[in-house]
């Protein structure tokens, strides 16, 4: 629709969680002011060596930071709040709210990083409304989702009420009795809604995501058939599916014991809470367990995606210190690989079934449910809501894409809705929707200290060894442009055919050439003056000859790095000719 120049505009900008699964973020912004919704991290990619996590590029926010007025915080999964700890650490948020669950393991988060003190988090519960800055009033609407404590959010502005769904599923009979609050949505929906940004992860599977309620009955055979030491292993924060496994493992007369730190975590939060019940003496330390029959055992883990640090990936490689695989052990992955996970996934499971475990898993067992909804679950969303435009959020672009489909098949007009990618600054007024420009948008790489960002080309080097090898030469040069020995080569992750000797002999020659051609653009001598020889720029034009004549030679693209020694003090003219050595200023006075 075109464009009204006299009429305020809205400003959504996402920064991450399109085209994409993780690291959810998005800013709104109104006259001169900004609320965050949410802000999460992904993880890396096999080709991101030595990166930790992954967060969206936060440039445009740490540029209007002075705009900030707080953030709003849907639900406690990584993907949702991950990021905050560090993005707390560039720039203050005044306020943070979000559901007691959330926000009792953010706080967690915050301490640990140091940033606690940068922020005030205040919980909110179903329906409380908050007001952020002059121009916003959030409504906190409860919803079913994988995790505890998730909400729908309805951002009252000056132009109308806006839905943002986050993550969700419509389960009529969840596990802990809070249902969606549909009612709240139909009001709303009633009312008028003026857009709708909707959950699109599972828009390309038609009907109704199952109840969290129904992998109860399939989780419970697996257990009456195990006879040996059980383990289960499920996401973290997936509280529902962890309060179900405690209860089976009560029914069965199973001690557990809990193993990854994060479900550590999850499960003392969540306890305190009262969102996990159980008696305390269900919960035994790995210490306790270790003399318990097999039979009355049950190791519950963190792994089910194949992380390379979690436990169950740890057990499987038989690298962890007190579990290990024996024949009988029943293994149960209750959650489906995540897209990019799965090959990683089957090793661990390959690996465990080698150590002779009975690993159940696959979509068929019945043993896991998504948290987000399908098709008709996203087709209700729309028809309680009855939104004027529809934004699809959270997915990649497929899923995007089939999601506006839906919302046209529901009757909104293809006109009043945009696909749209990370960085896409969407304005919207109350009689359009269209995209008015980019801001930055991409990724920012924490390295596996926690400390610092990664750079692109940092990373490209990384990958560069990583795939390609390194060639390290160690080499001495005197005052005359002469090697003053045999340089050392050094070959880590190359492959080759030449032996080493007569590779270092090539290298040598190699590098007199270049000596013989360059040295005097690089040394100046006077007659009554100190030589002076620029050893940065020598050292600089040889390492690039030598990368450039070695990757010809070898036939492949290592990163090549030059170690160059040189003398120490330089020799001085004097009237007849003659060299003679100078000496420091400490040597005079001695």
């Amino acid at each position: 629709m075109a464009k009204n120049e006299t009429q305020a505009a809205l400003k959504i900008i996402p920064l991450g969680g399109l085209h994409e699964i993780g690291k959810n973020t998005c800013v709104f912004e109104y006259d001169d002011e900004i609320i965050l919704l949410d802000a999460g991290l992904a993880f890396p990619t096999d080709g991101m060596h030595g990166v930790n996590i992954v967060l969206p590029d936060m440039t445009y926010v740490r540029e209007n930071r002075h705009k900030i007025k707080g953030m709003i915080v849907t639900h406690g999964h990584e993907d949702h709040i991950g990021g905050i700890a560090f993005h707390l650490k560039q720039f203050e948020i005044p306020v943070i709210y979000g559901p007691r669950l959330a926000l009792a393991m953010l706080e967690g988060k915050l301490e640990e990083a140091g940033v606690r003190d940068r922020t005030e988090l205040r919980t909110v519960l179903p329906r409380d409304v908050v007001r952020i800055g002059k121009h916003f009033f959030v409504e906190y609407i409860r919803n079913t989702h994988s995790i505890a404590d998730s909400f729908t959010i309805a951002i009252h502005t000056p132009l109308g009420v806006l839905i943002h769904t986050g993550d969700f599923k419509i389960d009529h009979t969840p596990v802990d009795g809070e249902r969606f609050d549909l009612q709240r949505l139909a009001e709303h929906g009633e009312k008028g809604v003026l857009c709708l940004m909707s959950d699109s992860t599972n828009s390309e599977v038609p009907g109704f995501t199952p109840s969290e309620r129904s992998v109860y009955p399939n989780l419970d055979r697996v257990f009456s058939q195990a006879t040996g030491r059980l383990f289960v292993t499920t996401f973290a924060s997936s509280v529902h599916r962890i309060n179900m496994v405690l209860q089976l493992a009560q029914k069965y007369n199973r001690v557990v014991t809990v193993v990854g730190r994060s479900m550590l975590n999850l499960i003392a939060h969540a306890r305190n809470l009262g969102y996990i019940k159980c008696d305390d003496n269900l919960l035994q330390p790995l210490h306790v367990v270790r003399n318990l029959p097999d039979e009355n055992v049950l190791v519950l883990t963190t792994g089910s995606q194949g992380e390379p640090m979690s436990a169950m990936t740890r057990i499987a490689n038989q690298e962890h210190p007190h579990i290990k695989i024996r024949q009988g052990d029943t293994v149960v992955f209750s959650a489906n690989p995540i897209p990019g996970n799965t090959i990683a996934v089957v090793t661990v499971i390959d690996k465990l079934m080698m150590q002779g475990a009975n690993v159940i898993y696959g979509r068929d067992k019945g043993i896991h449910v998504s948290g987000h909804g399908c098709q008709e679950d996203q087709k209700l969303m729309i028809a309680l809501t009855r939104p004027k435009f529809f934004l699809p959020v959270h997915g990649e672009h497929r899923m995007l894409v089939k999601h506006s489909q839906t919302a046209q098949s529901m009757g909104i007009p293809a006109e009043n809705m945009v696909i749209i990618q990370n960085g896409n600054i969407v304005e919207l007024t109350e009689e359009s929707i269209y995209v008015a420009g980019k801001v930055p948008s991409g990724l920012e790489l924490v390295d596996t200290s926690g400390s610092g960002m990664v750079s692109a080309k940092v990373l490209q080097e990384r990958q560069r060894m990583a795939e390609e090898g390194i060639v390290t030469i160690a080499m001495a040069v005197d005052w005359n442009g002469k090697l003053m020995a045999k340089p050392e080569i050094h070959l880590r992750g190359v492959v080759t055919s030449v032996e080493r000797s007569l590779l270092q002999k090539w290298v040598q020659q190699r590098i007199e050439e270049i000596l013989s051609v360059r040295w005097s653009e690089f040394s100046q001598s006077f007659e009554t003056e100190n030589q002076e020889v620029d050893w940065g720029g020598l050292q600089g034009i040889i390492e690039r000859e030598l990368a450039r004549s070695l990757r010809k030679e070898l036939h492949c693209q290592p990163s090549v790095t030059l170690l160059m020694q040189t003398p120490d003090e330089p020799p001085v003219k004097v009237a007849d000719g003659r060299r003679r050595r100078t000496r420091t200023a400490a040597q005079v006075a001695s």
